[in-house]
């Protein structure tokens, strides 16, 4: 078992405890609970409920210890860490009127409860049953009996959280990274803007679709007053992968994607195209990097009348074996003097060897949304991506203009998020900003 998870279970009874913010969760924390729909026991962070919640959670985080991961460390999870199945994204936008202490103190209510969270533990010490019978409890108890199921919460901050049209309400224009803007518009966008954007953001991954569901509600509750959800998504199916031992997943155009992704291992890779480094401005983004988000629409029953030849030649690759056309197996490096690879084809076009040596590390989810006014399915990508620099994503995007693949697709939904490091135990995610 991971040392921080008896840390984050003890910290209800010690507010010292050094794998949590010091105070636990805080007085607006609590109110946010009570006000969006559970109230929180006022013995949060004083020592109530041990036997019940915690015990439960221990026991859980022992069953399925190596796939908790801590919420602490050098980088945030859900960036490296093995791609799990499920995804809930969601974007938040901070409410008017709230000053600096309003936004610190949400880092921290969010930071404590995610480090609980990723260990399989409730948002509070007296959780979901553990408080008073007679007010809402702290947490809504759907992810009871479940183990921490590689649950990651990564959290993220937009350019309009540092200068809006209110201004600069939070102090911390003067830290924004001048990388950090509102992406630029790409031939084929067609946003809509309640799927765009956002001043804050919180990715969770877990390889059960309920945990992750779970953390966003809970992290939303605590949010109530002092930031509101502006757009979230489900997503399922990981399209990438960022260990050698998971196989290539598929899209649901159904050919294999991100066989050529960044691995966790690559350290040389990571620290040139995913990390800021020291040495890059802001001092307080180092070991942090740059989230893209895009929702792209598959035009689902358009490409299934497309004919296996086309589709390959779209891709650049075979659909069964996701060997390129050039020859080979999946991992072999295509042979873009082929003539069998299209001159605008997908593969050639995002490949590194066309394009200067830019690199990504992608990290994205099938979605299925039902079906729109047509009757046909909306469905399609949820696109993210780590970078070290946004240019990266926007050189890569402007050469992919001509891609053959555009026919077929459709960017409904776009966002761009500073991703800071790690947090300390003890510390919050993103508290060098406010140093």
């Amino acid at each position: 078992m991971d040392d921080s998870t008896d840390e984050v279970a003890a910290d209800a009874g010690n507010a010292s405890a050094a794998a949590s913010v010091p105070s636990g969760l805080s007085r607006r924390g609590l109110l946010g609970l009570a006000l969006g729909g559970g109230a929180a026991s006022l013995a949060v962070g004083l020592g109530a409920g041990l036997t019940g919640g915690v015990a439960l959670g221990r026991a859980r985080v022992a069953e399925d210890a190596e796939h908790a991961y801590s919420f602490f460390g050098a980088h945030q999870a859900g960036i490296t860490t093995p791609v799990q199945e499920h995804l809930h994204f969601a974007a938040f936008d901070m409410m008017p009127r709230t000053d600096r202490d309003d936004l610190v103190t949400l880092l921290q209510d969010w930071s404590y409860a995610a480090s609980r969270l990723t260990q399989g533990l409730e948002v509070s010490a007296t959780g979901a049953v553990g408080g008073d019978a007679e007010v809402p409890p702290d947490d809504t108890g759907e992810a009871l009996g479940l183990p921490a199921a590689g649950l990651t919460i990564t959290i993220g901050f937009g350019p309009s959280l540092f200068e809006n049209e209110d201004g600069d309400r939070y102090g911390i224009a003067a830290q924004r990274p001048a990388s950090l803007e509102r992406l630029p518009a790409f031939l084929g966008d067609d946003l809509v803007p309640q799927l765009s954007n956002g001043d804050l953001c919180i990715q969770a991954c877990a390889d059960d679709p309920q945990v992750a569901v779970h953390a966003i509600r809970n992290l939303s509750r605590i949010a109530f007053g002092r930031a509101k959800l502006r757009w979230s998504q489900l997503g399922f199916g990981k399209t990438s992968r960022t260990t050698a031992d998971q196989a290539t997943p598929r899209n649901l155009f159904g050919f294999k994607d991100g066989t050529a992704n960044i691995l966790a291992d690559d350290e040389r890779a990571l620290a040139k195209s995913v990390w800021v480094a020291a040495s890059d401005e802001p001092a307080w983004m180092a070991g942090g990097s740059y989230l893209v988000a895009r929702k792209i629409a598959m035009l689902i029953e358009t490409w299934d009348r497309v004919r296996l030849a086309e589709q390959d030649t779209i891709i650049g690759r075979d659909k069964g074996r996701g060997a390129p056309l050039s020859g080979g197996d999946e991992f072999t490096a295509p042979d873009f003097a082929s003539a069998r690879i299209d001159a605008n084809s997908h593969v050639r076009l995002a490949n590194p060897e066309q394009n200067d040596g830019v690199r990504i590390l992608r990290r994205g989810f099938n979605y299925v949304d039902g079906n729109n006014d047509l009757g046909r399915l909306d469905a399609g990508l949820f696109f993210l991506s780590y970078q070290r620099d946004p240019a990266q994503f926007i050189a890569l995007q402007r050469k992919l203009s001509t891609d053959r693949l555009n026919e077929y697709i459709r960017h409904v939904g776009s966002g761009l998020w500073a991703i800071p490091a790690g947090a300390e135990q003890g510390s919050y995610v993103g508290a060098p900003l406010f140093d």
